[in-house]
């Protein structure tokens, strides 16, 4: 376990899906190095990520990518107190090879090995920059794979308030991008072409899940903008693409905005983080600083570099694993399905 007062060094590796990376993270919110090699151009070729591709690539990136964040840190793994690694959720191929580097450079190092979930890594990524933030509250992870409306009790206790039943926000943003001809990856593009149209221009769908206020369903905007599409096209109409990306986009954030308040009165917690990729979405960032200000709570979010994968969030994470004891063995294995909470 580690000393307090010394604190503790920590290699964090990640490479659940499309981006390797490595960093080097002390006491949990100090980036001594952070190194990310993405994919993105890559798979902009195939319209998305193709996992096959994206675990060779892993392969041939992570040892140089392992040797800069050590590099960049001036430091080696004498130096290291301990090596996490994200063991999920995420492609199970790319998270193989993440997991299967850490094993082997904690065991030939002699150095304690960390599992990290994937979504507590981007949750604990508002740890990084904001110094003064510590638990309770209330943070929303929005991001390709998951939108999570989560409890943040304590650092490593977690309540999910609420979880998508369908495709996560990030997801249905990749594909009406795709739909309406902006390409991969969506959240950016969407955002870019949202700019120069008008939110109000179409009324999308913002679905309600009955059993739980606080889940999320996003399939039905998708395909009320697919239905959009095509009936454009039969009735020979022109599609504005900027006006549909401002009402998706929209639709969407007024969805995750309107959770979020919910739960603010509900729980009356006075600190609210967003997380994730599409947290660096500016019209929901606005949206959120706004609904937080009228009620009285602070706000936090990532810089955008700590809201797409990245190894420091990891390492944040980790901190917390190591200074409560949790190491894990080598039979440490890639779970693709993970839930927030499991073990």
């Amino acid at each position: 376990m580690a000393d307090k007062q010394k604190g503790a060094i920590i290699l964090a590796i990640e490479s659940s899906c499309d981006e390797t990376a490595a960093a080097v993270v002390k006491n949990g919110r100090e980036i001594l190095s952070n190194v990310i090699s993405s994919q993105i151009a890559l798979h902009t070729l195939y319209g998305g990520v193709v996992p096959e591709i994206a675990s060779r690539k892993h392969i041939e990136k992570i040892n140089q990518v392992i040797e800069s964040a050590l590099s960049d840190s001036g430091m080696t793994l004498e130096d290291m107190d301990a090596i996490a690694v994200t063991y999920g959720p995420g492609l199970v191929g790319a998270l193989l090879v993440g997991v299967a580097e850490a094993k082997a450079i904690a065991y030939g190092a002699r150095k304690p090995l960390i599992g990290v979930h994937h979504i507590e890594g981007h949750i604990c990524a508002n740890y990084i920059e904001n110094r003064e933030l510590e638990p309770p509250f209330l943070c929303l992870v929005v991001s390709g794979g998951h939108t999570h409306l989560v409890k943040v009790i304590d650092y490593g206790m977690y309540e999910i308030l609420g979880r998508t039943r369908d495709d996560a926000a990030g997801e249905a943003f990749d594909k009406v991008a795709r739909a309406i001809g902006l390409g991969y990856p969506g959240g950016p593009k969407i955002e870019k072409a949202a700019k120069e149209g008008n939110a109000n221009a179409i009324v999308f769908p913002r679905a309600k899940v009955a059993e739980n206020p606080y889940d999320f369903s996003f399939s039905g905007v998708k395909s009320a903008v697919l239905n959009y599409i095509n009936g454009c096209h039969m009735k020979d109409i022109a599609i504005v693409k900027e006006d549909i990306a401002a009402s998706f986009q929209k639709a969407v954030t007024d969805v995750l905005i309107e959770h979020a308040i919910r739960a603010i009165d509900e729980f009356q917690i006075n600190k609210f983080a967003i997380a994730g990729g599409v947290a660096s979405n500016s019209v929901l960032r606005n949206g959120m600083k706004t609904a937080c200000e009228s009620k009285g709570v602070k706000f936090f979010y990532p810089s955008p570099i700590f809201c797409t994968d990245n190894a420091a969030m990891i390492g944040a994470a980790a901190y917390y694993e190591y200074l409560s004891g949790r190491i894990d063995g080598w039979d440490l294995n890639a779970v693709p399905n993970l839930k927030l909470g499991e073990r």
